[in-house]
């Protein structure tokens, strides 16, 4: 039966990252199978024009919180807009990323008047946000009918402070878009081992760390390139590092378009993604597996939710250029490994495919839909997630 549903989101095109990409793919998904979607988000600059099925209110502010750049909605009346759009659109249900984070996700779970799904895409090292204000939260979070996270890092993250079943949906990958065999960029083809860097550049995502492991490398004498896309307010800095030892090895490409993107993982010999720490998921190693590319990670444990060391990559201490130098100069060193490595990343990120994610949702939907979807909250430990890990999850469906 076709739905209409309503997906609340701060973070939505233009923004990049991890939230963006899950909202866009699944509202994807679910429109090709017949149902009604409504992205609301905010405005980025100037306002689209032309956009189907989006609903923009207010304006996005960027705020750094837990290693990165956050999206947050200003704006006069942005409650009473919500409640509008809602009521106009007659939605069978809401489904609201980052559920307790201001202002618009907050809003929304006071106004909704129908059932709502709350998928929860963070983790972070402390957790005195939820502490401070858990009395203020409480009842909104009890408000989501359906509690679900990205992983069980994030999970975890949410069940210590809030009571109640959280159910491990995760994100996904496009393997059609992200696949072996696409033509490699003709200005990294050249014979020069191409290693990957694709994320903010922010203090979480480590870029300085792989610029050090560079340097080493380097001094070892080894031959690569390293291949940097994205932006952020350290490019200074490793625009800095990149000189020197680096002189020419290192090219910063900038935002690419989406069109573009799977090319890049196309080009790459190896993806690195040096994380410090606060990921919850690791979309980008999901892409690289995707495409047939060896990873090297840090070992941390949003990256743990699909990278299983020594299988697709190699995992390595968060903050130890010495040891991710190690990794890297390892499988430059051995082609097999890399091939190796490839074919079981691809294998992986079948698991996690959009269509089977999207799925899960359809049937948390419907079981809401008909009145028999929600879950009630319980003591706090309540939140063991009985169909375990994103990919014990998904893997059934496979």
């Amino acid at each position: 039966m076709p739905l209409r549903i309503a997906v609340v989101s701060q973070a939505y095109h233009p923004a990049i990252g991890g939230v963006t990409e899950h909202v866009d793919a699944t509202a994807r998904v679910l429109r090709e199978r017949g149902h009604a979607v409504t992205v609301i988000t905010s405005r980025f600059g100037t306002t689209p024009h032309g956009e189907r099925d989006v609903v923009r209110l207010g304006r996005n502010l960027v705020v750094p919180f837990n290693g990165a750049e956050n999206n947050i909605t200003l704006g006069r009346g942005l409650e009473r807009q919500m409640a509008g759009v809602l009521e106009a659109g007659r939605f069978d249900l809401v489904h609201v990323h980052c559920p307790l984070s201001p202002t618009l996700p907050i809003h929304t779970l006071r106004v909704a008047r129908t059932p709502v799904v709350g998928t929860f895409h963070s983790t972070a090292r402390s957790d005195l946000p939820f502490r401070l204000f858990r009395h203020m939260l409480l009842p909104l979070f009890q408000r989501i009918d359906r509690p679900l996270a990205v992983s069980t890092p994030a999970r975890e993250y949410v069940a210590r402070q809030f009571p109640g079943s959280v159910e491990v949906v995760p994100n996904g990958v496009d393997v059609e878009r992200f696949r072996p065999g696409l033509p490699r960029l003709e200005r990294f083809d050249d014979g020069v081992p191409n290693i990957l860097f694709v994320g903010r550049h922010d203090p979480r995502k480590g870029l300085p760390d792989l610029m050090a492991a560079g340097q080493i490398l380097a001094r070892e004498g080894l031959d690569f390139r390293f291949v940097i896309v994205g932006d952020g307010r350290l490019r200074p800095r490793a625009e800095r590092m990149s000189h020197g030892l680096l002189d020419g090895r290192v090219h910063f490409e900038g935002r690419v378009s989406n069109v573009r993107l799977p090319r890049y993982y196309a080009s790459a010999d190896i993806f690195c993604s040096p994380a410090r720490g606060g990921e919850s998921f690791g979309m980008v190693l999901l892409e690289a597996m995707a495409s047939g590319v060896p990873v090297v990670a840090s070992d941390i444990p949003g990256f743990r939710s699909v990278l299983t060391p020594g299988l697709e990559g190699i995992a390595t201490p968060p903050r130890d250029p010495r040891a991710l130098a190690f990794a890297l100069q390892s499988l430059l060193a051995d082609r097999e490994a890399r091939l190796r490595m490839g074919a079981n990343g691809l294998a992986t990120s079948r698991r996690y495919t959009w269509p089977l994610v999207v799925t899960r949702l359809e049937e948390i939907y419907h079981s809401l839909a008909s009145g028999s979807g929600r879950v009630a909250t319980g003591p706090p430990g309540a939140a063991d997630d009985p169909q375990g890990d994103a990919g014990e999850l998904l893997s059934a469906g496979a």
